[in-house]
């Protein structure tokens, strides 16, 4: 359906705007008068290279779009037009150096306009300016003694997420299940939301916004970009009906200040002593949501399918992770101490998120007139990196098809070639929550079973995320333990 429209849109534009493209486009020159701006093509008018930009990802090889011009470009960078914007693409590790090295000197974070019709701020302020706030209020909860708590409630929520999806199940689709744990997580963590009838009905709603967000922005009925901005609405008037019982019950007693994210927004002031309206709070525990579960559900998939393919790297995940399993009195929940001796099924991990890195690339905009590599970056440009541009190229990474988790044992890859969190001053803040989460999940996926992928060589796509096709359908075998108490 989305291709359809897009088609349709395409050829209107191009129709009524083909005069246009001639005037803008024809030319080439560099900015200032200077040196030339980067080798590349602009694409369709309006739609630039969007549709191929996207359709690379859908088809499953998102590197495609990165490496084909890098080939016929620079390998340094090159010019495109994507979400309709101008905008240059910087490649390898010197481009995610330059840019992760100067935010807020030559560049800022920068998100698409259909970001901000998807996370509409009822304070009138842009995205960006709302993830600033969020990043100065989230290190209280990811901080290292904050994180030391969160331990034993995912493990606690891991268990139940077992017993509930797994167990006693002959077959089961890994990519829905892995999306209803690390969201249940995340519904637990941020606002104390533990009922799996609840957390189940915000889940479908959350799907439709994150494949709403880096889609073409055409707001028509039945586009995946209409459908999440619906399910945005939907989701804020659900958050704030939670939101209005949180405070009858904090006033109350019923419920603790420092229990969750929620609690810590509604009792915080800002520096004037102004405090947060419900659906200003409503937006920010909307991005947190999403944040909080959509890139390491795809991880956790992604360790479920390799595992399944390479049996001598879940052998060694299996000792790993029973060493410690023996190490518990029955019912004992992990610890922070359990965790840091997971350094091999980390090491895995990590190799998942190069092969299949959740997180594509991201977006910056030049704030200056700026050269780089000898091309001319006019103020205003967007300037997009690639994790791809890396992780899956062998000056950085040889044999990069290989799944290889000795790539990241001692002081591991060279800086700036492994960026599945990003980098610099942006760098995820919920990195180690994430890493957290996945350990946990692989803890009581190799102790519990074995498994064998029923459709071998499954397709991926790319929407946003990297998923298996068909959600990863596997054949369970279950270990011969006793059952998990809890």
């Amino acid at each position: 359906m989305e291709v359809f429209y897009v088609s349709l849109f395409c050829v209107f534009i191009s129709t009524i705007l083909l005069s246009l493209h001639f005037l803008f486009y024809k030319k080439g020159g560099g900015a200032g008068g200077a040196a030339a701006l980067p080798p590349g093509k602009t694409g369709w008018p309006v739609i630039g290279e969007s549709l191929e930009f996207l359709s690379t990802g859908w088809k499953g090889h998102p590197e495609k779009f990165i490496f084909d011009r890098m080939a016929k470009y620079s390998p340094s960078v090159f010019r495109t037009h994507l979400l309709g914007e101008k905008a240059a693409v910087f490649c390898g590790a010197a481009g995610n150096k330059f840019l992760f090295s100067n935010e807020n000197k030559l560049v800022q974070a920068w998100w698409p306009s259909s970001v901000d019709k998807i996370f509409p701020s009822s304070t009138q302020t842009s995205s960006k300016e709302e993830a600033i706030k969020m990043r100065k209020m989230l290190p209280n909860f990811l901080k290292p003694e904050a994180l030391h708590r969160y331990v034993g409630i995912m493990d606690h929520i891991a268990r139940r997420h077992f017993a509930d999806g797994w167990e006693n199940k002959k077959e089961v689709v890994v990519f829905p299940l892995a999306k209803n744990y690390t969201f249940w997580l995340a519904c637990r963590l941020f606002v104390s939301i533990e009922d799996p009838s609840q957390v189940e009905k915000f889940a479908e709603p959350f799907n439709l916004l994150a494949s709403g967000l880096i889609s073409i922005p055409i707001d028509l009925p039945g586009t995946p970009f209409n459908k999440g901005i619906k399910a945005s609405n939907f989701v804020r008037k659900e958050l704030v009906a939670i939101i209005k019982q949180r405070k009858i019950e904090l006033a109350e007693g019923k419920a603790s200040p420092t229990q969750d994210i929620l609690s810590h927004m509604l009792l915080t002031s800002d520096e004037n002593g102004k405090f947060m309206q419900e659906l200003d709070i409503a937006d920010k525990i909307l991005g947190l949501l999403i944040g909080g579960h959509d890139t390491a559900s795809s991880a956790c998939t992604f360790i479920v399918k390799y595992l399944a393919e390479l049996p001598e790297i879940y052998d060694r995940v299996y000792d790993e992770q029973m060493e410690i399993l023996k190490s518990k009195e029955e019912g004992e929940l992990l610890n922070w101490e359990d965790l840091q001796k997971m350094k091999y099924s980390w090491n895995v991990a990590c190799e998942v998120l190069r092969v299949a890195s959740p997180l594509q690339g991201a977006f910056r905009e030049a704030i200056n007139d700026f050269v780089y590599n000898g091309f001319s970056i006019p103020k205003g440009w967007k300037l997009y990196w690639s994790a791809n541009s890396t992780h899956k190229n062998p000056e950085f990474f040889p044999e990069p098809a290989k799944f290889d988790p000795s790539r990241f044992e001692g002081s591991g890859p060279a800086p700036y070639t492994f960026v599945p969190f990003g980098g610099g001053p942006r760098m995820c803040p919920g990195k180690e929550y994430a890493r957290l989460e996945i350990l946990v999940f692989m803890h009581h996926l190799v102790t519990k079973f074995r498994w064998e992928m029923t459709i071998p060589n499954e397709k991926i796509v790319v929407d946003p995320m990297p998923i298996p096709a068909k959600g990863l359908p596997v054949r369970l075998f279950p270990h011969n333990h006793k059952p998990t108490i809890f």
